[in-house]
């Protein structure tokens, strides 16, 4: 028998060492812990760890529901993952870069160039390349929103207490977004100060005083977070925040409310091509202001816009989305042979 090659004593070795390093069994037991270690030694600033942590989330949850990890992870798995997400190629390219980096750390005793994020990062001709940079402002339909909004009605499916009390919370955290417009922020933030019960407005806060401002929350928004602020009553969580993320009190991060509204659009039934992120549900509380004849400079006020213009962008933005939605369905109809045009009507 020959003895082996340079490169296949290396490989042995590689996969030796891999076996053996207990910080990559960490990676590969729980990557959300071990890449909170990794984070906090990188020191990013904290608004860019939250949107690391958001997206690596996303990340290993979706290599998960597909049976994989960060050691069976190859080129065609990551490619999928960012061909699908709905956002602009900036962002896909962003995602690439931490994939890349994280890849790195966790592969240390291989070679750089067998990282598979770093050959879809520089391939010229790769999918994600073709996502449009700037996509269009993403809105919930009329059914959608009304799907939404009775799903978060129906009984709750936790059985225990500490299950229970986190069902609830989520469903508000999805309300304030669908029916006040709160950004994700200042969800995370919100004080019990700034709320009344059964009051249609809530104080958003501002570190400058100046910024600080009331939104108007819906009706379906109010009853929830009633039914969210008796139940954390009830379970006595202590703290100044409306949306723990613990019985301790701790804030929760990004990733985990950005989970949380994924788990809950997906319960609901809602099979739509892009996300519905907390920002989806903001810019339809938007819309659905608009729809019922809300001024532009009001909604921008509801939605603390700095200027104006801003606010009629929005709206320029709801009126196109609305157009293609219309053409959608006109089309829809007339391949079903369901067109009123065609029937006289």
């Amino acid at each position: 028998m020959s003895a082996p090659s340079r490169s296949e004593v290396a490989t042995r070795d590689a996969q030796r060492s891999d076996l053996f390093d207990p910080q990559r069994e960490d990676w590969l037991r729980d990557p959300h812990a071990a890449f909170e270690v990794w984070l906090t030694a990188q020191n990013f600033r904290a608004s860019s760890a939250d949107i690391y942590r958001a997206q690596w989330g996303q990340f290993v949850d979706w290599l998960k529901a597909r049976r994989k990890n960060l050691h069976t992870v190859d080129m065609q798995t990551i490619a999928n993952f960012v061909a699908e997400r709905s956002i602009r190629k900036t962002q896909k390219a962003r995602y690439l870069r931490l994939i890349e980096r994280v890849l790195d750390h966790v592969r240390q005793m291989e070679h750089a160039s067998t990282n598979p994020a770093r050959f879809i990062a520089q391939d010229a001709d790769a999918a994600w390349r073709t996502a449009r940079d700037n996509e269009p402002t993403g809105f919930l339909t009329v059914a959608e929103r009304a799907t939404l909004v009775a799903y978060l009605f129906t009984p709750l499916s936790s059985t225990s207490a500490a299950q229970r009390w986190r069902e609830r919370r989520d469903r508000a955290l999805v309300a304030v977004f669908l029916g006040g417009g709160l950004k994700t922020g200042e969800a995370i933030t919100l004080s019990i100060s700034c709320v009344t019960n059964s009051s249609p407005w809530v104080v958003i806060e501002a570190a400058n005083p100046e910024f600080t401002r009331r939104s108007r929350l819906s009706p379906f928004s109010v009853a929830l977070l009633d039914a969210w602020l008796a139940e954390r009553s009830a379970a006595d969580l202590p703290g100044p925040l409306v949306f723990p993320a613990s019985p301790s009190g701790r804030p929760m991060h990004k990733a985990t409310v950005l989970r949380a509204v994924d788990a809950i659009v997906e319960a609901a039934g809602l099979a739509r091509e892009g996300r519905a992120s907390p920002q989806t549900l903001r810019n339809t509380f938007a819309a659905d202001l608009f729809e019922s004849g809300v001024s532009a400079e009001l909604v921008g006020q509801w939605l603390g816009f700095a200027q104006a213009l801003s606010a009629h962008r929005l709206h320029r933005a709801w009126k196109a989305w609305a157009d293609r939605i219309d053409v959608s369905a006109r089309r829809a109809d007339v391949s079903s042979g369901d067109d009123p045009k065609a029937r006289g009507q």
